[in-house]
């Protein structure tokens, strides 16, 4: 049977001009919302570049009714959401996620600061500075680079060739006029007109629409204005090589309103890698490695559309005929069925989105389907690029994707398909409670989690001899790249990882196609093909994420390197652990379970972490920025010592983020949070900067964890107790994903916690007093559970154990 549609999102325009949509979903953990404003970077006044992208953040900077520390930023984070806002060509978007009970002080903050900006003159002059760093690491970004120069090929006047990040040079701050233009532009589109507020979670229609009404009531009233028209692209397409990537680009100057959805649809196939697509042709030929397609701009009836090959430049020409052929054949196939499958792909993306995600689907305003216009907008597309009558013959439809389609329930849903002697210890969750015996099976079917949901997680555990290579890792992960598609598509995230020793397969979202899923999976994972295509090069990440990357590897303590999969496999250990999966899962997961590699263990140990001492482990990022991450372990497992940290990490993200971000102008990308990382649990802190290198950040860290114990002495009786509920709350049934819970139990089964581990750590979260605070603090200082410094540079101090 199809996925369940999605309830739909309910739209309105209210009497002051602001434009709304509604959406209820009754099983919502947590409420969004997405604030679209119809100006962005290319509304700017030519005397100003960089303007717009600029005052979206200005807007964060507080209000005189709430200042920084009281704004939406850090009213997010002090609940435990998260929030963001984007400067694109002809939009602005700010949106944030908040648990239910919290969310209306969330919207009362985004309409103050989008109504009542204070525009301080030192305020601009400190963000200017950061938005200095931002244009810096840009310029420097070979990946930033190349998607500047693909707009060359359009002329010259046209907005998409122009600058528009912001620098030091272009925003004027002290300029009396840049001050009026700043203004003006404020005043002419952030007014209700020009707005949309989508708003998701499950409250009522009735109460959501009160919420939009309260939040537009202190907006400034405006009728929509006319964005201007852009400058003609009149080129039809062109090419650009570079030494890994080919590059084709079609361009249109007047396509129908329903061109989105058609471009979203022709991309969807495009971009397949099944069978019969267009890449696994080009790979079969050797053409091409890679096939990407994406519209990187569409505005007024205007798109350009992208497609990045992977293949070296003298394969061009043969890669632009083999397109268009491909595109005549699909431009004669019946699109009726690919629409229905392509209709349920999104349904059942919805199904698994959160709120968040749910709002900022309902904020682009397209359809999640083929209408009779997206038809007619896809004919003319394809009209245009040049398709034709005559094709090739070999050309054929991939097939349908096998997860969508529902399984039949099972005969007798005690029983497991498929299992063998040497899997005994497997049994479903009923089995184990009736047999007393479900501690001593390697999967273990939890109710920690509701089995009445739609939703569920598996986690799949190896501990193997050795440490994969760098050559046999990149074929594991290209392994699942086809299922991990797939999978995605009806609702299922799927992800392989290898850290040291420890390998985790691990599948979340929708629990039908899950035991197919983990089928096909541990099919792809263990029946590798070395002559598989090669994988597509990876992007360069900024030095910052590449640290990030790299962190859980250097958590543990390192281990031998092979590439010998076959014996890994055969001689790895395994257990595994299951949430929200009810019978008929749990019994449909049999024969995927029988297949599972290796030797079951119901006592595998915990992860080998890293010792509690100070370790530095440079990484040759390759940029010119510098970067760094401490990660400060908790010295203890303990539940009590887990609620300090985490209260700890709610108390610093602010601060942290503000004394270093702010006030000293660091660099753009500063950050702190609690991560857990196999099991280790911990408080970690990152920092890229263009100017200060890694031990004067590590300087700067060290200062602001020395002034941790004074930020807790500062907190009030009062303060400390809403701190205490806020961070409680976030944990509550009612707030908490089941895939955010799922990852909680996960970490809390590789710590040794037992299963009532999450009201053991609510329960204590509600107890912590000051003292505790402080106790954990000063160990934090103390170094107690060791740190871990990854960063650009070699260490400086005899105190720390360097080592790559």
């Amino acid at each position: 049977m199809p996925a369940p549609t999605h309830p739909r999102s309910h739209t309105e325009t209210l009497a002051n001009g602001l434009r709304v949509t509604l959406r209820h979903v009754p099983g919502l953990k947590r409420s969004a919302a997405a604030l679209r404003v119809a100006a962005g970077s290319h509304d700017v006044p030519l005397t100003w570049p960089g303007l717009a992208h600029f005052l979206e953040h200005l807007l964060f900077l507080g209000t005189e009714r709430f200042p920084t520390g009281e704004g939406l930023m850090a009213y997010v984070q002090g609940h435990g959401g998260q929030v963001n806002a984007s400067t694109r060509e002809r939009t602005t978007d700010f949106f944030f996620e908040l648990p239910t009970r919290s969310f209306s002080g969330g919207l009362e903050r985004l309409s103050d600061m989008l109504a009542k900006p204070r525009m301080n003159p030192d305020d601009q002059l400190r963000e200017r500075e950061v938005l200095q760093a931002e244009f810096v690491a840009w310029s420097q970004d070979p990946a930033a680079q190349r998607q500047f120069a693909m707009y060359e090929g359009l002329p010259a006047e046209h907005p998409l060739r122009g600058f528009h990040a912001g620098n030091r040079d272009s925003l004027k701050v002290e300029s009396p006029a840049f001050q009026q233009a700043l203004k003006g532009f404020h005043q002419q589109f952030y007014q209700t007109g020009q707005m949309t507020l989508s708003l998701v979670g499950p409250q009522t229609l009735e109460e959501l629409k009160a919420l939009a009404e309260q939040f537009a009531s202190v907006l400034p009233v405006g009728d929509k204005i006319a964005q201007a028209a852009p400058l003609p692209l009149t080129v039809k397409s062109y090419q650009q090589v570079d030494e890994q990537r080919s590059h084709l680009l079609f361009a249109f100057d007047a396509l129908p309103e329903s061109s989105n959805e058609a471009l979203a649809f022709l991309c969807h196939y495009l971009n397949s890698t099944k069978p019969g697509g267009l890449l696994a042709y080009l790979q079969g030929q050797k053409l091409a490695d890679g096939l990407s397609a994406a519209p990187v701009y569409q505005f007024a009836g205007q798109a350009l559309l992208h497609l990045q090959f992977t293949a070296p430049p003298g394969s061009l020409n043969t890669l632009h005929e083999q397109l268009l052929d491909w595109l005549s054949f699909f431009a004669r196939q019946d699109w009726a069925p690919l629409g229905e499958e392509y209709a349920v792909l999104h349904q059942r993306q919805q199904q698994v989105s959160g709120a968040l995600q749910l709002a900022r689907i309902d904020s682009e305003q397209m359809e999640t389907g083929l209408s009779g216009s997206g038809v007619e907008a896809l004919t003319q597309i394809l009209r245009e690029i040049g398709t034709v009558d005559n094709f090739s013959e070999h050309w054929h439809m991939p097939a349908a994707n096998p997860f969508l389609r529902s399984s039949e329930p099972l005969a007798n849903a005690g029983l497991i398909r498929g299992q063998t002697s040497a899997h005994r210890g497997l049994r479903t969750f009923a089995q184990d409670r009736s047999r007393g015996r479900r501690d001593r099976s390697p999967m273990q079917f939890s109710q920690a989690l509701p089995d009445s949901g739609d939703e569920g997680a598996i986690y799949l555990r190896w501990q193997v001899e050795s440490a994969a290579s760098i050559d046999l890792q990149s074929t594991l992960q290209r392994s699942l790249k086809q299922t991990g598609q797939d999978a995605r598509e009806a609702g299922v995230d799927l992800s392989f990882s290898t850290t040291g020793n420890q390998w985790l397969l691990k599948l979340t979202g929708l629990q039908e196609p899950m035991p197919s899923v983990l089928e096909h999976a541990l099919k792809c994972l263990t029946q590798i093909d070395a002559d598989s295509p090669r994988s597509e090069p990876e992007t360069p990440l900024i030095a910052i994420r590449q640290l990030l990357k790299a962190l859980p590897e250097h958590v543990l303590q390192p281990a031998d390197i092979v590439d010998d999969a076959k014996h890994l496999w055969t001689t790895s250990r395994w257990d595994g652990l299951a949430l929200g999966l009810n019978q008929q899962t749990q019994s449909a997961m049999g024969l995927a379970l029988s297949r599972i590699p290796g030797i079951p263990d119901n006592q595998l140990p915990a992860p080998t972490a890293i010792t509690a001492q100070k370790q530095w482990r440079h990484i040759d990022t390759a940029s010119s920025e510098h970067a760094l991450l401490l990660f400060c372990p908790i010295a203890s497992s303990d539940i009590a010592d887990e609620a300090a940290w985490r209260m700890l990490a709610q108390l610093c993200q602010t601060p942290f983020y503000q004394r270093l971000r702010v006030e000293l102008q660091l660099g753009y990308a500063v950050f702190s949070a609690l991560r857990q990382i196999q099991g280790q649990t911990g408080l970690l802190f990152g920092v890229q900067s263009p100017s200060a290198k890694p031990v004067e950040l590590l300087e700067h860290i060290q200062q602001f964890l020395n002034g941790i114990p004074a930020l807790i002495e500062q907190l009030d009786d009062a303060s400390l107790s809403q701190q205490r509920q806020n961070l409680a709350d976030q944990f509550d049934d009612t707030n908490l994903s089941s895939k955010d819970a799922a990852e909680l139990f996960w970490q809390a089964r590789l710590a040794g916690h037992s299963s009532d581990y999450l009201e053991q750590l609510i329960a204590t979260m509600r107890t912590l007093d000051r003292q505790a605070l402080l106790s954990a603090a000063q160990r934090l200082i103390n170094a107690e559970g060791g740190w871990l410094c990854l960063a650009s540079d070699s260490a400086a101090e005899s105190a720390w154990q360097a080592t790559n």
